[in-house]
């Protein structure tokens, strides 16, 4: 976890306590439903409502991962180019704070794949990632 750049010790050990081991985890998506980042959408009938993050989990994990967001943008080329990206794309562009959770939840992902594979972080490898599940949308 400490080949994540801008991730200081603090952060890790808060991740950790609130996470505990990832072996207990069969899939990143039941980190991002322990932290209460799965999406709500609030419709009834003909009608869409806007979509908006759960919060059934865990609310001092997601207070974690958002105050951890801020010096990983500042700091990290990868987690910062995609935060432009987020903001700036021509189509549904997301506001600073949007930006910010759908980053924690690609954090909750990368942190488990690091975890369970022990590999280091590879920002070319999550650049390309991203890029090829933006050409598939296209």
């Amino acid at each position: 976890m400490k080949t994540v750049d801008g991730l200081g010790d603090a952060t890790i050990i808060d991740l950790l306590a609130e996470i505990g081991s990832f072996a207990h985890y069969r899939d990143p998506r039941q980190l991002v439903k322990l932290a209460g980042l799965t999406l709500k959408e609030n419709s009834s009938g003909q009608r869409k409502g806007q979509k908006h993050i759960s919060k059934r989990g865990r609310k001092r994990l997601r207070s974690v991962l958002f105050r951890a967001m801020i010096p990983l943008i500042r700091h990290n080329e990868a987690f910062r180019e995609l935060h432009e990206y987020y903001t700036t794309r021509s189509v549904n562009p997301l506001t600073g704070k949007q930006s910010i959770v759908a980053l924690c939840r690609k954090l909750l992902n990368v942190l488990f794949a690091i975890c369970t594979k022990k590999q280091a972080f590879d920002a070319e490898r999550m650049k390309q990632d991203v890029l090829s599940q933006v050409q598939r949308a296209a």
